[in-house]
């Protein structure tokens, strides 16, 4: 697994859990446990969420479009009547 690819996927795991948690304290009124531990999941859990909230978005979209990912490809426009008379062409209905 390449750098890039390790970094999103936990980021977007521990990310992930801390709002499920922040959601089931603010609408349940209690947090479940947290599964997995060890010195990695710590570091991720008390370094890296708090670290990476405190960034403002404009930095955080420069950094993501730094990496190398899907999120960089350029999307074409495709439009949904493809293969159909446009609408407002004049079309027979």
């Amino acid at each position: 697994m390449a750098f890039a690819e390790w970094l999103r996927v936990n980021s977007q795991r521990y990310l992930l859990e801390a709002s499920e948690r922040e959601m089931a304290q603010r609408y349940l009124g209690e947090t479940p446990p947290l599964r997995g531990g060890g010195p990695g999941a710590c570091f991720w859990r008390r370094v890296f969420v708090p670290a990476y909230r405190m960034v403002p978005w404009n930095v955080r979209r420069s950094l993501m479009q730094m990496m190398p990912g899907s999120h960089r490809r350029h999307w074409t426009y495709r439009p949904s009547w493809k293969g159909r008379a446009p609408p407002g062409s004049g079309g027979s209905a």
